[in-house]
Order: C-alpha cells, then sequence, then structure tokens
C-alpha cells in the first residue's frame, strides 16, 4: 500500500470519526446527570459495537468499498472484480469474520480484498462485523 493510499485512509477515517462524534455526544446523556448514569452505553452493548465498528471500518474499509459501503470506495475502479456493496451483501455474520480475518482469495473471491487477521484484533473484526449488519439494506427474511 503506498503512503498516498494510507493517508487516504487516515483522512476518511479521520472525516468519519468527526461526522460521528457530535451523533455520540447527542445520544449519550450527561455523566452529570443522576437520572441517566444508567443509560450509558456499556461497552460491550450493540451500540458501542457499531460506534467503533465505523471507525474500525473508516481505517481499513473505506477506501475499497466506500463511505456508503456500496463498493464505490476511490480505489475501486483499480480492481477487477469491484469491491462488493456491503449495504447489499447476503452473507451471514461468521462469513464476514472470516473473509476480513482470511481475506478475499482464501474465501474464493477477490484476491484484492487483504486479510486483515493479523492487523486486526478479535475486537475489531467482531465491531466491524456489527456495524456491516446495522448498514445492511437487505429486507430481513
Amino acid at each position: 500500500m503506498t503512503i498516498d493510499a494510507l493517508r487516504c485512509m487516515r483522512a476518511a477515517a479521520l472525516t468519519l470519526a468527526c461526522a460521528l462524534l457530535p451523533l455520540a455526544s447527542e445520544a449519550a446523556p450527561s455523566a452529570t446527570d443522576a437520572s441517566a448514569q444508567g443509560a450509558l452505553l456499556p461497552r460491550d452493548s450493540r451500540d458501542a459495537g457499531i460506534f467503533r465498528g465505523g471507525l474500525v471500518y473508516a481505517n481499513y474499509c473505506v477506501t475499497c468499498h466506500g463511505f456508503n459501503a456500496d463498493g464505490n470506495g476511490r480505489a475501486a475502479r483499480l480492481y477487477n472484480p469491484r469491491p462488493a456493496n456491503l449495504r447489499m451483501s447476503d452473507k451471514n455474520d461468521a462469513y464476514f469474520g472470516l473473509i476480513i480475518r482470511q481475506g478475499g482469495e482464501a474465501m474464493g473471491r477477490s484476491q484484492f480484498m487483504p486479510p486483515w487477521g493479523a492487523e486486526l484484533t478479535d475486537e475489531q473484526v467482531n465491531d466491524l462485523v456489527i456495524y456491516l449488519r446495522s448498514i445492511n439494506a437487505r429486507p430481513k427474511e
């Protein structure tokens, strides 16, 4: 990966994080509000996982899969086949976890999808799967 690609990914991550922070601060109650003490998101909540997964996505996935996770990232035009449209994916959570960890080629998909298993922690992979599930636009069956 080139230095420019890394800079682009970091800029995208910062942009996404800056966009999400106001939403998080509006949703989270004030810590000084005595009645809201129990309302803060626990670390293992689904909403916390979605937030953390969004940050992982911004750092590792957005360049190819795009801000909308539709497979139209800045680098998508460089690849054939193009990156997957994650919003319309019919894959289950186990598949998402495997392809993130092992990469596309190991799963019989694109050789250009890198294996992130050595770079991402299990928590980051799980959070990313939770995030991907939260943005999936396919009708529930």
